[in-house]
Order: C-alpha cells, then structure tokens, then sequence
C-alpha cells in the first residue's frame, strides 16, 4: 500500500513536469527540421537531419546581437528602478509608523490588479505629448510602474520580519535612516531582492504588446520582434524562427535554473518569525 501511494505520489509530480518541459522539447526539435518537415504535421517527430545551421542564420539574419542589446538595457534599466523604488516603499511602509502607511500599501495593491492593456491608450496619448514616444523610456517607465506593486509586496512582507532591536543598536551609534537602510536592511533583504530582480527578469524580457506598440524604430526594437525577419510576403523560414526563439529564451531558462533558489528563499522569507 506504500508503494502504491508512493507511485501516485510520484504521477502527480511528473504531470506537471511534462506538461512544462513539453513545449520547450517541442521548440528545440522545432528549431532543427526543414520547413517541409515542419509543416507535414509531425508534430514531435525528431528531423531527419539535425539542421544545426537554423541556428547561425537566425543569429546573423536575425540581427540577434541588436535586439539583444535592446532587451538586455531596457531590463536591466528596469530592474534597477523596481529595486530601488520598491525597497525604500517597503521600508518606509513596513518599519516607520505614519498615518497613511496602510493607504500607501493598499494603493499598491491595486496597483497589481490593473491590466497591462488597459493602458495602452491613455499612455501613448501621454507618451506622445510628452514627446518620448518610439523611446527605450517609454517602455521603462510602464515597466517600472507594473513592476513595483509585486516588488513592494513582497519586500515589505520580509522587511516587518527583521528585529527592531538591529535598528535600535544603529541609531544608538548615531546612525542616520539612509545609512541603516543602506548598510543593514538592503543587505538583510538580499534574498527576497533577488526574487524581484528574477521575476521582473522574466516578466520584462519577452514582453511584446507594450513593446509593439510604442517602439516602432527598427533600431529599438527588442528581441520578440526578431521572429519577423524570416516572415516575408510570399514565405515563412519556421525553422530559423524556432532557432530565434530558442535563443530568445536561452537567457530566461538560465537565470531562472541558476537562481531558482533565491526564488522559493525569497518567498517563504518573513513568512515565519524568529
């Protein structure tokens, strides 16, 4: 009877997990065959030939290393201003007492309840008139602005965890509110910082309605628009599509294995005093 729930156990887990390594197996095969074998209807068929050039077309053709760059500076100029602005909401919300903390917590929960697409309109009317339409800038403040809601939730709910008696002992010492922040709640808050920094990494990095419509310079452009240098008028390259897209996604699959750690810490961290 052990073995038995043990093996029911083991099926729970192991649906999920090929439901989620499916379509990435799925995109990698997809990524090696001809168009003719693509379009044969074969779904998960491995390709005759391993077409492992899909790959050097993709990267030169697809001029990977300029929507890199794009993508790579409008997250990283994301990230940091989530963090920034998100840690010093969270401290001021989670360690001070005033009047309007709650308020300022609740506002932002409802910040998280805002559609993305809701806003198109009203901000390219702003962009627009503002002149910073068809910039990085205008897809770093919206970025920033749906990004920060999350971050202060979850840095707040760690930050109301840390003893009051280390901020006690710092301003015996003559310590001022800037440097305690600085020197003992950021460092004390790297685990659910890195949190913030993964899923706004993968929140920020593929997105594409916001990007499509306000960035309209080629030169702009970020790395989902890459898959439309193989789509002309008369003919698609799936194959050099699928390549650009495993690409795409290499950087995302990385960081999430290599840090996947700090996510769970980062999460469960102030969920527990003591």
């Amino acid at each position: 009877m052990r073995k038995v729930k043990k093996g029911f156990v083991y099926l729970l887990f192991a649906i999920p997990v090929v439901t989620q390594l499916y379509p990435l197996l799925w995109l990698l095969l997809y990524s090696l065959k001809t168009n003719e074998e693509i379009l044969d209807g074969s779904f998960f068929s491995f390709p005759n030939v391993f077409q492992w050039h899909n790959y050097s077309e993709a990267y030169k053709s697809g001029s990977y290393l300029k929507y890199l760059s794009n993508s790579v500076m409008v997250t990283g100029v994301t990230m940091i201003f989530v963090i920034l602005l998100s840690s010093m909401v969270a401290y001021a919300i989670s360690r001070f007492r005033w009047r309007y903390g709650n308020l300022v917590m609740t506002i932002f929960l409802m910040g998280m309840m805002i559609p993305m697409q809701a806003t198109l309109l009203p901000l390219m009317i702003i962009f627009k008139n503002v002149h910073i339409l068809n910039t990085h800038l205008s897809l770093i403040l919206p970025y920033v602005a749906f990004s920060t809601p999350i971050a202060v939730f979850i840095l707040s709910g760690f930050m109301k965890s840390i003893p009051h008696e280390i901020e006690e002992s710092a301003f015996i010492d003559g310590a001022s509110v800037y440097r305690i922040f600085r020197t003992i709640i950021l460092p004390v808050s790297v685990p659910p910082v890195m949190t913030v920094c993964i899923l706004t990494f993968i929140n920020i990095w593929n997105e594409y309605i916001l990007a499509a419509t306000f960035i309209s310079s080629e030169k702009l452009k970020t790395l989902p628009f890459g898959v439309y240098t193989f789509v002309s008028q008369y003919s698609v390259n799936y194959g050099n599509i699928g390549a650009f897209l495993v690409m795409g996604a290499l950087p995302v699959i990385l960081i999430y294995f290599l840090l996947s750690n700090q996510i769970t810490k980062g999460m469960v961290a102030g969920a527990v005093k003591g």
